[in-house]
């Protein structure tokens, strides 16, 4: 899923997301609150006239972004007061208001309000986490009453398996559509995240999707695709873009390199979207150097389009029943390490 983190996936347009054949797009309820106000965008139809996007959205509850200001917030059981980034005004949630505020911007599915620990964090501290997050999952569902739009709970636990056992089993037994898999991408080590998400993904409800929150590398998607996520979503391609740096599929290209100033060779010779199409490497790498914003759009349009095709050769050879070779190739080929 493209991160249009305020409403816009940056510096693409909705056009161009449907012609790469983006499906689904990804806001958060968090900076959605705080500009332009939730009340701009309910007052607009929901953030699908907002955006001009009328395939489907998912908000997240905005719990990561809060909790990542630890040094400004209070938690408490009722719920989380903090400061806005934007001008320090406090703002006080609970599960209560956070579902009223995802209902108001209206997405197709939206996330309960957890609790996202820091890696390292100590045992208790995650264990409270998990216990507080099942409480408020419980909360969540209780004052969800949109039928257009699919509440999906979340998992925490942090590298504890015996927490995430017990976070699945929590969350599970509240019953919901979906499920997110929440506290990876915050600074653990690869493999252990790898290790741990495994057993997550076997205890979770077989027939319900699974979203592995915050992870966007085409190395680590297809390896969670093989333990049995779903769905995922992840800044890095458009903010990886707007540093200069494009996906390829022989792993990632710093188009600031002066190797790449007379190669009119296309970005990536086996990527069939519209920029490797039409843009030479000499051209791109012009862009980027200059700073022009068409740099960091047609870098973006590209890694987009990577990933989501990635995804679709995934669901194919899945189809095929050849998952396992796709898997096997790339974990060979020479890109695998470097993302």
């Amino acid at each position: 899923m493209p991160v249009g983190t305020r409403g816009t996936v940056k510096g693409v347009t909705t056009p161009q997301l449907l012609e790469i054949g983006a499906e689904v797009l990804l806001a958060n309820a968090y900076h959605l609150f705080l500009r332009p106000g939730t009340d701009v965008v309910k007052q607009a139809g929901g953030l699908h006239s907002f955006m001009n996007w009328d395939h489907a959205i998912l908000t997240d509850s905005g719990g990561f972004q809060i909790f990542s200001l630890a040094d400004t917030l209070t938690l408490h059981d009722d719920g989380v007061r903090f400061r806005s980034i934007l001008d320090g005004a406090w703002h006080e949630w609970t599960p209560e208001e956070n579902m009223r505020i995802q209902q108001d911007l209206g997405a197709d599915i939206a996330m309960v309000l957890d609790v996202c620990p820091p890696y390292p964090a100590e045992e208790g501290v995650v264990g409270e986490a998990v216990r507080r997050s099942a409480a408020w999952a419980a909360r969540c569902k209780a004052a969800h009453t949109r039928e257009d739009q699919a509440l999906f709970g979340i998992v925490q636990g942090g590298l504890y398996p015996h927490l995430r056992v017990e976070s699945v089993e929590r969350t599970v037994e509240v019953s919901f559509p979906g499920y997110g898999i929440g506290g990876y991408s915050v600074g653990e080590p690869h493999d252990l995240m790898l290790e741990s998400l495994g057993p997550v993904c076997a205890a979770l409800p077989h027939d319900r999707p699974r979203y592995l929150m915050g992870v966007g590398n085409p190395t680590t998607i297809l390896q969670a695709i093989a333990l049995g996520v779903d769905m995922f979503d992840c800044v890095l391609p458009t903010r990886t873009a707007r540093m200069g740096t494009a996906f390829s599929h022989t792993g990632k290209m710093n188009l600031r390199n002066a190797q790449y100033a007379r190669d009119t060779g296309p970005l990536d010779p086996d990527c069939t979207c519209p920029v490797c199409a039409a843009y030479t490497r000499s051209y791109l790498r012009h862009l980027v150097s200059m700073k022009e914003m068409l740099g960091a759009i047609l870098l973006s349009i590209h890694n987009l389009y990577f990933l989501l095709e990635v995804v679709r050769k995934a669901r194919a050879a899945i189809a095929r029943g050849e998952y396992g070779a796709l898997l096997s190739e790339w974990m060979a080929s020479e890109a695998a390490d470097d993302y």
